[in-house]
């Protein structure tokens, strides 16, 4: 990105926003021909580029005239939103025909999931509504090594979601069972086997072995406490809001991080 923006990973893609943190937004539409003047100017303020800059990639410039021009990416002229609440509020894209700009787009969820609104943004969630749940974990070690994967260590794991007890654990928080004939067109999501009572992965044919929804090789989960589409009971639970140790919803915008 050209000095002044930054790429952001986020659960949908590579989010552009400018260096302060504020969202980039373009039309969805007719981004191409359309030009925002008069009223429009209000509430949407132009992303004006300096006079050394030159196109680049995907990045281009349009003249908006008075000697000033405007970034662009991928022909879509680029603005941020006057009344998004401080940095990384998405409020515009709330507003019709206006969206976010990502360089890239995270591949699709299987299609039997589904998004739910909660008191603090979208989350994914299952079939039936219930939000979807990802471990996090972070080794204490010297070298902070991940230790989420199921090829990892699942002390960890199981202290968090069931002091230690696999019963508890698959009780409170439950794998996200995969048909027998489900399959993903994305490589991000795939059913995997797991067994449950170590929570390592296991070949078809082991006694007790589950057909789960994996996300990057990560099953996911659902919480027995939440009772209706939208409740997000268990996120947050472990170390650090469970993003050091523990279990955090699988977010698509969270307002209550400025999303």
């Amino acid at each position: 990105a050209p000095p002044g923006f930054e790429v952001y990973t986020t659960a949908q893609g590579g989010r552009i926003a400018t260096s302060e943190g504020r969202s980039v937004y373009a039309r969805i539409e007719d981004a191409g021909a359309f030009r925002c003047d008069g009223a429009c100017l209000d509430v949407w303020e132009p992303l004006y580029a300096p006079a050394l800059a030159v196109d680049s990639g995907h990045w281009s410039l349009v003249d908006r005239g008075a000697g000033l021009r405007q970034w662009a990416y991928r022909g879509a002229p680029l603005y941020t939103y006057a009344l998004d609440r401080g940095a990384d509020g998405q409020a515009g894209s709330d507003v019709p025909g206006w969206g976010n700009v990502y360089t890239y787009e995270t591949p699709a969820p299987p299609a039997s999931f589904t998004v739910e609104d909660t008191i603090a943004g979208s989350v994914l969630a299952d079939p039936d509504g219930k939000t979807i749940y990802l471990y996090n974990c972070g080794d204490d070690s010297i070298d902070q090594l991940s230790c989420e994967h199921p090829s990892d260590t699942q002390v960890y794991r199981l202290a968090v979601c069931g002091a230690g007890d696999p019963a508890v654990c698959q009780r409170n928080w439950r794998y996200v069972p995969a048909a027998e004939n489900a399959t993903s067109e994305s490589r991000a999501w795939r059913p995997v086997f797991i067994d449950p009572m170590t929570g390592r992965f296991a070949s078809e044919d082991a006694p007790g072995a589950m057909r789960v929804w994996a996300f990057r090789d990560r099953p996911v989960y659902t919480y027995f406490l939440d009772e209706r589409p939208g409740d997000v009971h268990g996120s947050g639970t472990g170390e650090w809001r469970g993003g050091r140790n523990g279990l955090t919803a699988f977010w698509l915008r969270n307002v209550f991080l400025g999303g």
